[in-house]
């Protein structure tokens, strides 16, 4: 069974949450696994054990209490998030195999262009040089997983430090563009999805698909014209 991945372009926070929460109750043991690659939006997210003196000054910037794991951090363009919708019982893996995968397929993606990354046993993310790149929080209901991945790819980091990132006071972010990797996140998706994909063990067939209708079952899609890497 192929995993479904899509692009689904810079979408509101609070819809796209919802259509992962449909999905993820909607499942059943034939439904495909999704992975979705998007920008958000402007908004601070808050997890389910967030401290609110985490959130220092957002000003114009929503924060949104959700769901997953974590303290607070910030989404907005130039940043690609990827929302992995898996059955974890299915692929036989467990919570710590999907965040080594997360920052595994990160970390290939840097090494691509130059950029030593690493993870951290501690604080899941990727960072380099002390500096987070990509933050992690994750969620797990009915033994499958929604939320994910935020890469920074080529951003305004100025609100971050408008929080303590993932709860930490002082974490500096970076974003590939300022390492010297030359992408967009579009570009970026491309180049991350076959990592991930590898490093979760789903097959894909190398298509795309658009975003899927709310209103359609989740085993349906519509598949758009597959793109290419190399042509990005």
């Amino acid at each position: 069974m192929n995993a479904l991945v899509r692009w689904l372009g810079r979408v509101g926070y609070e819809p796209t949450w919802r259509a992962m929460q449909s999905l993820t109750d909607a499942r059943g043991e034939a439904t495909p696994d999704e992975v979705w690659f998007l920008e958000h939006e402007r908004v601070f997210t808050q997890g389910l054990n967030g401290r609110a003196e985490h959130v220092l000054a957002p000003g114009d910037i929503p924060v949104v209490g959700i769901d997953r794991g974590g303290q607070v951090t910030y989404h907005g363009p130039g940043q690609l998030v990827v929302y992995p919708l898996v059955d974890l019982r299915r692929a036989g893996i467990g919570v710590r195999d999907l965040v080594v995968a997360l920052e595994s397929a990160v970390i290939a993606l840097a090494a691509a262009h130059g950029i030593e990354a690493a993870g951290r046993r501690d604080a899941p993310g990727v960072y380099v040089r002390g500096r987070k790149l990509a933050s992690i929080g994750l969620r797990i209901r009915r033994g499958c997983s929604y939320h994910g991945l935020a890469l920074n790819v080529d951003m305004d980091l100025e609100p971050f430090s408008r929080i303590n990132p993932c709860g930490m006071a002082g974490l500096a972010m970076t974003q590939l563009q300022e390492q010297g990797a030359a992408l967009d996140p579009r570009r970026a998706a491309g180049e991350l999805a076959p990592h991930l994909c590898g490093a979760l063990g789903l097959a894909w067939d190398g298509g795309w698909l658009a975003a899927r209708d709310p209103e359609s079952p989740p085993q349906s899609a519509t598949r758009t014209t597959p793109l290419a890497v190399r042509s990005w």
